[in-house]
């Protein structure tokens, strides 16, 4: 089987390693790829939001399947134009992508569906998101409508703060602030039926104890050992399925992945954002857990078949990722700094790149504000953390910096 994945960053790259270790992949490719995914993969240099060239390539490949990675390719109708050719794709369309790609259109679609989610307003002048701040109050929680890789949203206390970030952008969501532990669930799709992936948690803060501006994400783990029971089933009953239902009514049935980032208030678990696509980097710990061979898994979302697909199976145990962040980040980052240590061998423990090249001469450098992923592994949360850790500890990048309490609450644990 020859699979294509579209994307170079580390949910790219936990997904070229899951395929390359599925026994039905033969031949496992990725455009544009970064130096760690060249380890397993071969790569092709595009443009990854250019449908032609995607299709072009997944043509000349032949591919059995396409993987679309990130959430601009995908609003930018890459999925669509691979279908279009006859080639299976897993992704969602580009009108179906909208879940992420407008904040307003995802609330449109939870309100006349029936999710629960926080309350909010779409504004568009400086007079109507004064207002929105007044109304819900403090801690103000202002989005951009657009995608912004994460980084568009920020909470704070500071009304200030709010109002400058919602004069930077063209549109914006002002919601009520969720309070409550969060969850991250992945749904796979097919656009009649669904299944949920393990839960898991991210960090999206950049400093430890949740301080700092707002990141794609600092680390994450899973299991989840404090989550309520059902709570997995909750989801798929009172936000996903009725998700799916909404969007299929109006002519724009989902496949791919649905990413439900969830805050589990005192009444019940209430949507804080939809993603088109694999959160990061809850990618790369989930997928770590997930022992079904993923190709099939995909193969089945992208060709309608998800229902006749078996139950899926996990590994015991825990994962536990840390970012690798660069200097500046989440600013401008620093880049084109050698990262040393790439080569250091821990038990239980990997490294996945992100922002990741190779330079002129043949040297990893940072390329990016994310650079990689410690993935630990373990029997449990504390044993997955020291793993992680311990990688980490081992690796160098002249400025860069990462959090220090990934997993430390769930895991009762200190670094």
């Amino acid at each position: 089987m020859r699979v294509l994945v579209i994307g170079s960053g580390g949910r790219e790259h936990a997904l070229c390693r899951s395929l390359s270790l599925d026994p039905a992949v033969t031949d496992l490719h990725c455009a544009p790829g970064n130096a760690g995914i060249a380890e397993i993969a071969t790569l092709h240099g595009l443009t990854p939001t250019d449908p032609d060239q995607v299709t072009d390539l997944a043509r000349r490949l032949q591919a059995d399947l396409v993987v679309v990675g990130p959430e601009a390719p995908l609003v930018a109708g890459v999925a669509d134009a691979v279908r279009q050719a006859g080639i299976p794709c897993f992704g969602p369309s580009a009108r179906a992508a909208m879940i992420e790609g407008s904040k307003a259109f995802a609330k449109e679609i939870m309100v006349a569906a029936g999710v629960p989610t926080a309350r909010a307003r779409t504004c568009a002048t400086a007079d109507e998101v004064a207002a929105a701040l007044d109304e819900f109050g403090a801690p103000y929680v202002v989005k951009d409508d657009g995608l912004a890789a994460g980084k568009g949203v920020v909470v704070t206390r500071d009304r200030d703060e709010a109002l400058k970030h919602a004069a930077g952008c063209e549109r914006v969501v002002v919601e009520e602030f969720l309070d409550g532990p969060e969850v991250s669930l992945f749904a796979l799709c097919d656009g009649t039926t669904a299944v949920p992936l393990q839960p898991a948690q991210d960090f999206k803060r950049a400093r430890d104890g949740d301080a700092g501006p707002n990141t794609g994400g600092m680390g994450a783990y899973t299991p989840l050992p404090w989550a309520p029971e059902g709570l997995t089933e909750q989801i798929m009953a009172e936000v996903v399925l009725p998700t799916m239902a909404e969007l299929a009514r109006r002519g724009t049935p989902y496949t791919g992945v649905l990413y439900a980032g969830l805050a589990l208030t005192s009444k019940g678990p209430k949507v804080i954002e939809f993603n088109a696509r694999f959160g990061d980097p809850e990618t790369q710990v989930v997928l770590d857990r997930l022992a079904t061979p993923l190709a099939g898994l995909l193969t089945a979302c992208a060709t309608g078949a998800l229902s006749t697909h078996g139950p899926l199976a996990y590994r015991e145990g825990a994962a536990v990722t840390v970012v690798l962040a660069a200097e500046n980040y989440p600013g401008d980052p620093v880049k084109g700094d050698a990262i040393d240590g790439l080569a250091a061998e821990v038990p239980h423990a990997y490294v996945l790149h992100a922002g990741t090249a190779r330079d002129a001469e043949g040297r990893v450098v940072s390329a990016g504000g994310r650079v990689l992923n410690a993935v630990g592994t373990g029997p449990d949360l504390a044993a997955a953390r020291e793993a992680a850790y311990a990688l980490l500890g081992r690796i160098s990048l002249r400025g860069s910096h990462h959090r220090t309490d990934i997993a430390a609450a769930a895991s009762d644990t200190s670094i």
